[in-house]
């Protein structure tokens, strides 16, 4: 099989359907483009988690006659509490906030840029409570069981399901983004049927011929899968670098502050250098595969 014949053939054919063969691009360069964000946010998502789960903690407010009466954590009741969150498992530290403390831990978390309305909070809406800092967050299930009943324990805190909500928002954009994909790959997988079948029949007689002269049927359909799947690679190649582009030009510049914050994970041109071959491979494949197939229905002789 010469080499040199079946690229000529395939530069003809990508030639010969130019209209075609540039929507084929731009449709699956938008469809791989998509996918690829969709890994993205999956990365960042992950990483995300694994910044706030750090900072899980689970927070025991305490009943309003303790929070009252007991600032230092001194009587029997929050000294035993205080005592046995200690002594369990998976408890790495515990730390008591009386209504002072926490009333200056909402003024930094909350109300850190808004000093007039820190000045508006009364101490005395605030309970007290113990902050306690899991080496596992999946065991609250333990400290709920163990604590949630106990005198003085007013309400359980799991921060958990809030880092859960936020993830669940995240999880919504890879899904949207894999979905719109999941469109664009369809119409792509279109495209790349009907090239080749006008392809194909452009170049009926001359695959005739060669077929007469002994050409095996793979040589002769062998032009058109390639043409699809060079017009996929291209895809893919617009797509890695509009993904870099739009990191670069885009994202990092609206998502600076929250970066900085350290809300959010980063995304690197690492992350998307990392997905690349993702996006290179499910192009190619699913090129070859639509074109195949097109061929082994279409094409018979």
């Amino acid at each position: 099989m010469r080499a040199s014949f079946i690229s000529s053939e395939v530069l003809t054919g990508l030639r010969r359907n130019i209209t075609m063969t540039v929507a084929m691009i731009l449709t699956t360069a938008i469809s791989l483009g998509l996918f690829g964000g969709g890994l993205l946010v999956v990365q960042m998502a992950d990483k995300t988690k694994e910044i706030f789960l750090d900072r899980v903690e689970v927070q025991l407010f305490l009943t309003e006659d303790i929070s009252a009466s007991d600032a230092n954590c001194e009587q029997d009741i929050c000294r035993n509490i205080r005592s046995d969150l200690e002594n369990t498992d998976s408890v790495v530290s515990v730390h008591y906030l009386n209504r002072d403390d926490a009333v200056a831990d909402a003024t930094d978390r909350v109300f850190k840029d808004n000093p007039e309305l820190a000045s508006l909070v009364d101490p005395q809406s605030f309970p007290a409570s113990f902050k306690v800092k899991l080496s596992d967050p999946e065991q609250f299930g333990a400290i709920d069981a163990a604590f949630a009943q106990r005198p003085g324990i007013d309400s359980i805190l799991n921060q958990r399901e809030l880092v859960d909500r936020l993830f669940s928002v995240l999880n919504g954009v890879r899904n949207a983004a894999f979905a719109i994909a999941i469109v664009q790959a369809i119409a792509a997988i279109f495209l790349i049927a009907n090239m080749v079948q006008v392809a194909a029949l452009t170049r009926r007689t001359e695959v005739g011929i060669m077929r007469l002269v002994g050409a095996t049927r793979w040589y002769t359909q062998l032009p058109f899968l390639l043409e699809a799947v060079v017009a996929a690679l291209i895809g893919s190649a617009l797509a890695i670098a509009g993904l870099f582009a739009v990191k670069n030009l885009f994202v990092d510049n609206v998502l600076a502050e929250i970066y900085d914050a350290n809300i959010v994970a980063r995304i690197s041109n690492s992350d998307v250098l990392l997905v690349s071959p993702f996006i290179v491979i499910v192009g190619a494949g699913l090129a070859a595969i639509t074109a195949y197939g097109a061929l082994r229905l279409y094409v018979r002789k």
